[in-house]
């Protein structure tokens, strides 16, 4: 007997929604190439035309997936001169999508091998990239299809930048950058530069007025009582600000791109 083929993965995250065919369409155009197909929802509820958002998720989420799958990028996917259609592999995964900056994002100066796709899609229509072009990429792939023969050498990447907190010897000035279904809110300052800069000193983590903050770190949410204020680093190795079984960007009046700030002091 033939030995059973492994079957390819493919992931898909979009600013779609839940309420439209485009989900639905770009996965039976995959299982009509690729029948055996195991598909992976990542999300379909980017905030539209949200390229920083999605980089977040996604650079949290692929680690996860096995070597050989497939990923699409379904974000302000029209081609152009600007934003041409491309395939990257990076340890041994692949990512498709148009180059609009969020590849500079998830990959930053990582090593990659990209290619400009040079595939003819079979509609007529150039509205609906990731159907006509992503999938016939991703199908050629999984179907073992050399990289090299999908397109041309493409080197430099549309840059975009991710704000990197401001470090001053007495803190850290940083911004939220996401904020999850419960309501977390998530800060660009990770446990390292944090440990680096404290060193034993106390701290106080504060996103308001100057003085009011927390001096704790925690290491679940659920060591604080329900509805109080917790501060932690949790599985994306970042500073994130939450209530216990409630919800901190509404509750505290937290939203992406306002800063907080971790002041450290000598007792």
């Amino acid at each position: 007997m033939p030995g059973r083929r492994e079957r390819t993965i493919f992931t898909i995250i979009s600013d779609w929604g839940t309420g439209n065919h485009y989900a639905g369409s770009v996965k039976g155009a995959l299982l009509k190439q690729h029948p055996d197909a195991v598909i992976i929802d990542i999300t379909h509820r980017i905030d539209c035309y949200d390229i920083m958002q999605a980089s977040f998720v996604l650079s949290n989420a692929w680690p996860c997936f096995p070597e050989g799958t497939i990923h699409l990028i379904a974000i302000n996917t029209e081609g152009g001169m600007d934003s041409p259609h491309i395939a990257v592999q990076h340890k041994g995964q692949f990512f498709i999508g148009a180059d609009n900056g969020i590849f500079s994002l998830l990959f930053q100066n990582d090593p990659v091998e990209a290619l400009e796709l040079n595939i003819i899609q079979d509609s007529d229509y150039f509205t609906f990239s990731t159907r006509d072009v992503f999938v016939k990429a991703a199908a050629m792939i999984a179907s073992g299809k050399p990289l090299v023969e999908l397109g041309q050498p493409y080197r430099n990447f549309k840059e975009k930048f991710m704000f990197n907190p401001v470090v001053y010897p007495d803190k850290i000035v940083g911004k939220v950058i996401f904020i999850d279904g419960y309501g977390n809110a998530f800060v660009n300052i990770d446990r390292d530069l944090f440990r680096e800069k404290a060193k034993g000193m106390s701290f106080r983590i504060s996103w308001r007025m100057p003085g009011d903050g927390i001096t704790e770190i925690h290491e679940s949410y659920s060591d604080v009582t329900p509805g109080e204020q917790v501060v932690l680093f949790g599985t994306t190795g970042l500073l994130e600000i939450a209530i216990n079984q409630g919800k901190a960007s509404s509750l505290l009046g937290i939203r992406v791109n306002d800063s907080v700030t971790v002041d450290f002091f000598k007792e």
